[in-house]
């Protein structure tokens, strides 16, 4: 099976786990009030749990001395992300540019690569373990930053700095760093590992009933600012990261870690935060859902044109 079919199929099956959280909570067989509760199950629990088995199994300092590198790459990213934001914002209309702005920014960069970088390599790839360095700062960043695109700036969420992942990351860096791995019982590891299993499912579950609750709520259909955004997001962001990428020439680790950034979709959680200061929802599930669909031909397209100058 060739890259594009791989990378399609990996979006399709996110996207058909989606459906089928769209599905039970519109027909009621889960509660909406139920959303949070696996959203918290998903995040808090679900997710530290992937990220320490895969480290503990997979990752070795020895192999990787220039994994500190990581998290250098993704602050370099997110400034040329917020960059461009700051300059396609203006071809939003005036009255929504908030929301067009804060979901070309605020990407989908975990879950989206997760289920690719599975489905390319398989699920004890070191790629999974490169990733969740990468993004190591990312959440933090993510639950501090976002009120900034309203004008509504808030104090330093410090739960949100040391938050489960982050601890969860740390501890099992350190373990590798001392060689104390073997010392985890195999018991632990397959218990954590099947919890950890549940990440994405739950989440994309989750997404899809949010979405579900949102749709019964009529608005105004935003089909200009949904086809610019759908064509700066998905089209131009890539296209520009893999111009930059040729220029640089990073790794072809590296280089494949952040054109999937650059081409995956709008964290689901900017509706939350839409909804946290007060603005437009309706155009960012617009603006969500249009890009989630695009994203089932335009990250395939992108993969394909990465192989073209990088070696998997």
């Amino acid at each position: 099976m060739d890259l594009f079919a791989v990378t399609f199929q990996s979006v399709i099956v996110l996207l058909g786990i989606g459906v089928v959280g769209f599905l039970i909570v519109r027909r009621k067989v889960v509660s909406e009030n139920a959303l949070g509760t696996l959203s918290n199950l998903a995040l808090d629990i679900a997710l530290p749990c992937l990220i320490f088995v895969n480290i503990l199994s997979t990752f070795s300092p020895a192999d990787n001395p220039e994994w500190w590198m990581l998290p250098l790459w993704w602050l370099l990213f997110t400034g040329i992300a917020f960059a461009l934001t700051m300059v396609f914002m203006f071809l939003s209309h005036q009255k929504t540019r908030r929301e067009f702005a804060m979901s070309l920014f605020f990407h989908n960069g975990l879950f989206f690569p997760l289920a690719i970088l599975t489905g390319m390599f398989g699920s004890s790839s070191p790629y999974l373990v490169s990733l969740f360095l990468f993004m190591l700062l990312y959440p933090a960043f993510l639950f501090n930053t976002y009120p900034f695109f309203f004008g509504k700036p808030k104090g330093v969420n410090w739960k949100r700095l040391f938050n489960t992942v982050f601890v969860a990351t740390l501890i099992a860096l350190a373990l590798r760093f001392v060689g104390a791995q073997s010392y985890v019982p195999e018991f632990v590891l397959m218990i954590l590992g099947m919890l950890g299993a549940m990440t994405v499912p739950v989440l994309m579950i989750v997404i899809g009933g949010h979405l579900a609750v949102d749709f019964q709520k009529k608005g105004k259909l935003y089909t200009g600012e949904i086809l610019k955004f759908v064509l700066i997001k998905n089209i131009a962001f890539p296209f520009i990261f893999l111009g930059i990428l040729l220029v640089l020439r990073p790794s072809s680790e590296i280089a494949l870690l952040l054109l999937l950034q650059s081409a995956v979709p709008p964290v689901t959680a900017v509706t939350i935060f839409t909804e946290r200061v007060g603005g437009n929802q309706s155009i960012v599930n617009q603006f969500l859902v249009a890009s989630f669909i695009a994203s089932l031909l335009s990250i395939p397209v992108m993969m394909s044109l990465y192989t073209l100058f990088f070696t998997l």
